[in-house]
């Protein structure tokens, strides 16, 4: 995963509301695991969720702008798609869910 992956996740939840930026982080996870799996599978990128990087999964949404560093809305939204970078990693080493 890239920076850009993560900036464009936080992006897109910086552009919804804040009630449902905990779904929206969820679906852009699992669409870009399931563009990861088709294109291991059909050798081209997954017709909705693109090649399986959370950037071109966060990319199905409207993007906010690139805020400044200091935004605190900006950073919860990236403080919660680093949680998820985090769970998958702890997932892919067998160990426990981050959280």
């Amino acid at each position: 995963m890239l920076p850009g992956d993560i900036s464009a996740a936080a992006r897109a939840l910086l552009a919804v509301a804040p009630e449902a930026r905990g779904g929206v982080c969820r679906r852009i996870f699992s669409g870009a695991v399931e563009a990861l799996v088709h294109e291991k599978l059909y050798g081209r990128p997954h017709p909705r969720w693109g090649d399986g990087s959370q950037s071109a999964a966060a990319r199905r949404w409207q993007l906010a702008d690139e805020p400044f560093w200091d935004d605190p809305a900006y950073l919860r939204c990236l403080q919660m798609v680093l949680g998820g970078v985090a769970a998958l990693a702890d997932e892919a080493e067998g160990g426990a869910p981050a959280g």
